[in-house]
């Protein structure tokens, strides 16, 4: 039952904040900090409600790791985005023709922290932490990742193949990213400087919800198979060689630290002994 008040708990603080984003989307400065405040309000509520169900505190988001966990996890995300648009720019693929909207950009802070906050609380935080203590790290990994990649249908102009991308270069490495740091702020900040990358700095389309105001006045065209298509760049092959790569890097530290969770370890533990599996 822990897993059902967990997901309703976290589900209830993303549909709050929602609900504000939508009702300031008008406005960059408010969607900044709505934002914000949506993704302080999703960690909260993870936090409170791992305390009242687990009898334990959330250790992977603890504030004391927020500032340098994030941080880092924001570079990492941004210089990964940031590698597939030199990619395309080279290609001829890409094409910037001057400076695009500021105030668009700062409304892409508070607009992306807040989708990337309560996607990592809600499918690494409690799906994929919760499935690996019964399945194990891989098979978590595996159907945590397709669940988020096909969750990604639902979008304005979203396509199997996006999806698929979005579950390997994205829903892959992000459990990866938490299997290798038990941390959920490196995860935020992974997916946060991406999505910021994407649409608050080079413009582009994001996950298929249309072409974004962000930093640069930029356009691309080419091949679907390199740009994505109307999904955007997370549709394009570069994108999910960068995320398959990181996500073997990070498997690998995940095997170094000794937090690979094998299948079966709950029963050998005993099936209320969650603690005895990597925190």
């Amino acid at each position: 039952m822990r897993f059902v008040w967990q997901f309703l708990a976290v589900l209830a603080a993303y549909a709050v904040g929602g609900i504000g984003i939508n009702a300031v989307k008008d406005n960059d400065w408010l969607t900044l900090v709505v934002g914000l405040t949506a993704a302080a309000l999703v960690v909260y509520v993870y936090a409170w409600v791992v305390r009242r169900t687990e009898r334990r505190r959330a250790q992977d988001v603890a504030l004391a790791d927020a500032p340098a966990k994030a941080g880092w996890g924001t570079l990492i995300g941004a210089g990964m985005f940031t590698a597939v648009i030199v990619n395309l720019f080279t290609s001829g693929h890409y094409d910037v023709h001057g400076l695009g909207s500021v105030p668009g950009a700062v409304g892409m802070v508070g607009f992306m922290a807040g989708a990337a906050a309560t996607e990592e609380v809600l499918y690494r935080g409690v799906l994929f932490r919760i499935i690996e203590e019964h399945l194990g790290t891989y098979l978590s990994l595996g159907l945590t990742g397709l669940v988020f990649g096909l969750s990604h249908l639902l979008n304005e102009d979203a396509t199997l193949w996006g999806a698929v991308a979005i579950a390997v270069e994205a829903g892959f490495m992000l459990a990866a990213v938490y299997a290798a740091t038990r941390n959920l702020w490196l995860a935020i900040g992974v997916h946060f400087g991406w999505n910021f990358a994407a649409g608050g700095v080079f413009s582009t389309v994001v996950s298929g919800n249309g072409t974004s105001e962000g930093l640069l006045d930029a356009t691309m065209s080419g091949p679907k198979l390199l740009t994505g298509g109307d999904f955007g760049p997370e549709g394009s092959v570069y994108s999910v060689g960068f995320g398959v790569l990181l996500t073997l890097v990070f498997l690998w530290l995940a095997h170094r630290r000794g937090n690979i969770v094998p299948f079966g370890a709950r029963r050998a533990a005993g099936a209320n002994s969650p603690a005895k599996l990597p925190r």
